[in-house]
């Protein structure tokens, strides 16, 4: 699907003149293979997973976040595609707008697609498996889709970096600017209250 495209869902949900995310604009970045994770704090809390593909990022909410563990099997649900600036995004979108809450940069990285050269066919066909090079996760994931367009399976693959300790419990700070995630409410004007039901 072409990238202006894919972004038309995101551009839709969204009122720019309200909400300071990044507008709808296809670009790439100097790897073409950027990864982010936010942590964000809305209705409920849940961690968006982010891959860089053909100049988008398309995205999976994981309510319960990445595991290192090889016995998770984290639902990862799918969300509409969101453009490259938005992995550099961490502040309030406004109560009242969609998402409403506030975004933390989690983690952040690149990726290397494995037995493919074409990661957006191999997420058409429902499963890919890709290496993360980020600050916090590292080593090898799949993403595989089990039932319906959105419903995906987060899994960590067997390696040097598996781990049964609960990574985003240990490791709950941004990695952009080490705050938590009721630090950055009270910062920038969010429900700080709200936020801090984020936080460990």
């Amino acid at each position: 699907m072409p990238a202006k495209r894919a972004l038309k869902e995101y551009e839709r949900r969204r009122d720019f003149a309200l909400t300071p995310e990044p507008p709808a604009r296809a670009k790439r970045s100097r790897t073409g293979r950027s990864f982010v994770v936010q942590k964000h704090r809305a209705t409920a809390l849940h961690y968006d997973f982010r891959l860089e593909v053909d100049g988008t990022m398309p995205s999976w909410a994981v309510p319960k976040g990445p595991s290192l563990n090889t016995k998770d099997k984290r639902l990862a649900m799918k969300v509409e595609d969101h453009p490259l600036d938005y992995a550099g995004f961490e502040g309030i979108i406004p109560e009242g707008e969609y998402g409403g809450g506030t975004v933390m940069v989690w983690d952040e990285g690149t990726y290397e697609p494995l037995e493919t050269d074409d990661p957006a066919s191999a997420l058409r066909r429902g499963e890919l498996k890709f290496e993360l090079h980020g600050k916090k996760l590292k080593g090898r994931f799949t993403l595989v889709r089990t039932g319906g367009p959105r419903k995906w399976l987060l899994i960590k693959g067997r390696d040097r970096y598996a781990s049964e300790k609960d990574i985003a419990t240990e490791k709950p700070r941004s990695v952009k600017t080490r705050r938590l995630l009721a630090q950055i409410a009270r910062d920038e004007g969010g429900n700080v209250e709200k936020a801090a039901t984020g936080d460990p």
